[in-house]
């Protein structure tokens, strides 16, 4: 049965993707639920609740309400959030019930830009999606709400496109920006760079224009990049600079022989890629993720796992003697016998598990 897990933990669904990308820019984040998905995301999705506030919301939605589609109740009650709160826009999340009963999302967010006067944003998630699936929407409509202005190139401006905790695994901006400098064979003569959705501002986005090149991280990211390219002509190039220190030395220590890296794609490539230029012997090295896999950024042997079944069938299809994934895969891994070597790369997505901050689960 596809995406059914009985090892591992859920992963963070759709709609905990769509916020995490709005998460600091200012808005209204409202979800459109009965109040456990705004908990969801609140408590285990976004470990920036902790100690960086934003205005999120549940719609609290009644029974009777979801069933008879009350919008109007919806948009009242985020009135009167934004009457006390303001915000620089509003973002009205979709989640299982509104997806369930066909609700109008498209309608909803016409009836909030005309009842608040600021820009209305609402996405179609539907909680059986996984987080890169909500991320590629709200990247995309990021940029084609707030970046429509063509402003002059700033050199050295690089915009770093797909950066969120649950791709990375940092909550902070701060801390990305110390990985940085590895892209400086390639941006060396960067003198800014701008990481959208971590420790960057509306007015970041609105001036995305002014960039000379965009890195894309995620491949949820890459329509978002093609707009950008195509609206106002900003090149961008796949890097994935954000794996910590401590892992690559620890994976350039202790593999051998034939590699699986579970990881989201672009981070599997970039490690796999280190693990090529560095001096370890290896024999073979494929990548699979839970997550997107871009068909164009990847090897032939790549997978995408749609379910515990694909991971277990591919075990028992190769002989691996190092898996570099997420510890939350170990009980299934021991399941079917792997006695390889296993090296722990924490994917917050999967787990929880992040690097500057302790895990939430």
């Amino acid at each position: 049965m596809k995406k059914f897990l009985k090892y591992m933990s859920p992963f963070a669904p759709d709609q905990s993707g769509a916020c995490s990308v709005f998460y600091e820019f200012g808005g209204l984040i409202v979800i459109c639920d009965a109040g456990g998905c705004a908990g969801n995301i609140c408590g285990f999705d976004e470990p920036r609740w902790f100690d960086k506030k934003s205005a999120v919301f549940s719609a609290g939605l009644r029974d009777m309400d979801a069933i008879m589609g009350r919008d109007d109740k919806l948009i009242e009650k985020l009135s009167l959030a934004y009457d006390q709160l303001g915000g620089n826009f509003a973002l009205i999340v979709s989640t299982p019930v509104p997806a369930v009963i066909a609700t109008d999302m498209r309608s909803l967010e016409r009836m909030g830009e005309k009842k608040l006067g600021i820009p209305c944003i609402a996405l179609d998630c539907t909680g059986t999606h996984y987080y890169d699936n909500g991320e590629e929407k709200a990247w995309l409509r990021l940029f084609e709400t707030f970046a429509k202005d063509k402003k002059d190139t700033v050199k050295g401006r690089i915009g770093i496109l797909g950066a969120t905790p649950m791709e990375t695994g940092f909550k902070s901006g701060d801390s990305l920006k110390e990985l940085l400098p590895r892209l400086n064979d390639s941006s060396s003569d960067a003198g800014e760079y701008v990481i959208y959705s971590m420790g960057s501002t509306l007015e970041d986005v609105k001036d995305a224009s002014t960039c000379e090149k965009n890195i894309v991280i995620s491949s949820q990211s890459l329509k978002a990049a093609e707009y950008l390219k195509e609206t106002f002509g900003i090149p961008y190039e796949i890097k994935y600079p954000f794996i910590p220190e401590d892992i690559i030395e620890n994976v350039k220590k202790e593999v051998s022989g034939n590699i699986l890296i579970i990881r989201s794609q672009f981070a599997s490539n970039e490690l796999r890629n280190i693990i090529k230029d560095s001096s370890v012997d290896t024999e073979m090295i494929d990548c699979a993720t839970w997550f997107s896999l871009n068909k164009e950024y990847a090897e032939d042997n790549d997978t995408a796992l749609l379910g515990e079944d694909d991971l277990t069938d591919l075990l028992k299809e190769k002989e691996y003697d190092t898996i570099i994934a997420d510890s939350d895969c170990l009980n299934l891994l021991k399941s079917v016998g792997f006695t390889g070597r296993f090296i722990d790369y924490p994917e917050f997505a999967v787990s929880g598990r992040g690097f500057d901050f302790t895990g939430i689960i």
